[in-house]
């Protein structure tokens, strides 16, 4: 397996407020993986644990919350690796929008 996708994304809210705008957006972060589409989403504790279908792929992902940032752990299948720079620029660009 791939190394995972690790991004720290900083936030000036506290962690209710970025919960809320995570559940609302869960769609746009799908969105940040080729062809992607959120399955699934739920909350454990501070985690948001959540699968991406993404070209014929399930993409296995989390977002943990902290008072000032949140970070994200994409954990890639082999096939969409190919992809993982991509991914991760468009995560660094794309994921602070939805926290503001």
């Amino acid at each position: 397996m791939a190394q995972p996708i690790t991004l720290d994304i900083p936030h000036k809210h506290g962690r209710d407020a970025v919960r809320e705008r995570l559940d609302k957006g869960i769609g746009k972060l799908a969105e940040m993986f080729p062809g992607g589409a959120v399955v699934d989403h739920r909350w454990d504790g501070n985690t948001m644990h959540f699968t991406v279908q993404a070209m014929g792929q399930k993409v296995a992902s989390r977002l943990e919350l902290f008072d000032a940032h949140v970070r994200a752990t994409i954990d890639l299948p082999p096939f969409l690796s190919l992809f993982a720079d991509k991914i991760r620029a468009k995560l660094a660009k794309e994921a602070p929008k939805l926290l503001e």
